[in-house]
């Protein structure tokens, strides 16, 4: 089953062909980091504006790579939610066109099923597993059963992991994306300088990353208020070190609760490495197996798509797309 991939949900144009969910032809990917550097973050309209002008280039360049025309493909895939709308209308305006013109079928995936079978694509996977779901706008804890069906546990109240690691990068003067560079900062620093207390929410599995963040903040407006010197690898490591804490803590947890023996990481903050060591470590005290994507496959891109679309089509007899498909940029997992 050959499938082509399209992802545009956030800042990164990305199309790939994918063959049966694992063998990659090509994974083009068009990334905006650079552009909205300067603003400290994605700006929607910025987004939209760049994917409308790389996505046909990316398409021909994705094809050309594969060796494969687009009559060759049994498949389209689309992200269709969730993310910027903007953004994902340029990927389903494209995939739409590109189906109705060649008769291919066209698969609409959700966006953080998408970031969940990227762990598929390099290993083999017993299910069921429990998957924690990191990103800049996603923070979620997923149990997903035998038969491929997800169930949401929890999520965050407020800040996703990621968008909280982007708002402390910047007050502590790093430039985006925050992520790696706390990542960095993190064996350069005391991660036990900060006593960050850690939040209470409501839900069992769901997440507040607001309260960590806003510590940080006023630390540092005090400390500015003082005109003290800060050490900013100390505060990134102890920010990093909360947060990891949190996440490992309640992932170990659900597992524990739903008797799995296997856990995945999925999502652009999966790359991060603390986050990598400590659910290793904490799965391998409990008798668990921890999988997570390499690191080319962690940020968006059009391979997971495809291969999200794989697993739906063979295992749950997803509906194919009609004419009136739309962007959706908020929706929940099944």
């Amino acid at each position: 089953m050959r499938i082509l991939g399209i992802e545009t949900s956030c800042d990164e144009t990305s199309i790939a062909v994918v063959e049966d969910g694992k063998k990659i032809f090509s994974n083009i990917i068009s990334s905006q980091i650079d552009i909205h550097k300067e603003y400290g973050g994605v700006v929607p309209e910025i987004a939209s504006r760049h994917h409308i002008k790389n996505i046909m280039a990316v398409l021909k360049e994705a094809l050309d790579e594969s060796n494969f025309e687009l009559k060759d493909m049994d498949y389209l895939a689309v992200t269709y939610a969730p993310g910027l709308i903007g953004a994902l209308l340029v990927g389903v305006s494209v995939a739409k066109g590109l189906s109705y013109g060649s008769g291919i079928p066209l698969i609409p995936v959700h966006h953080i099923k998408g970031h969940i079978y990227s762990n598929f694509i390099e290993q083999d996977i017993e299910l069921p597993a429990i998957v924690l779901v990191v990103s800049g706008g996603h923070t979620n804890i997923v149990y997903m059963d035998e038969e491929y069906k997800f169930e949401s546990l929890g999520g965050t109240i407020d800040d996703a992991v990621g968008e909280a690691y982007d708002k402390v990068a910047r007050v502590l003067g790093l430039q985006y994306p925050g992520g790696p560079k706390i990542d960095k900062l993190y064996y350069e620093g005391n991660s036990k300088f900060l006593k960050i207390t850690k939040p209470k929410v409501p839900g069992e599995y769901d997440f507040s990353f607001s309260g960590v963040k806003t510590f940080v903040i006023n630390y540092l407006n005090k400390m500015k208020m003082q005109k003290k010197e800060v050490i900013i690898e100390d505060i990134a490591a102890s920010f990093q070190e909360t947060v990891v804490d949190i996440l490992v803590e309640k992932t170990i947890k659900a597992a524990k609760e739903k008797n799995v023996k296997n856990i995945l990481l999925a999502g652009g903050v999966a790359a991060n490495s603390l986050l990598r060591k400590e659910m290793k470590e904490a799965g391998e005290k409990n008798g668990m197996e921890v999988y997570y994507p390499s690191l080319k496959l962690c940020t968006d891109n059009g391979a997971m798509i495809a291969a999200a679309a794989y697993y739906e089509v063979k295992y749950r007899g997803i509906e194919m797309a009609k004419l009136n498909l739309n962007g959706i940029a908020n929706r929940e997992l099944d």
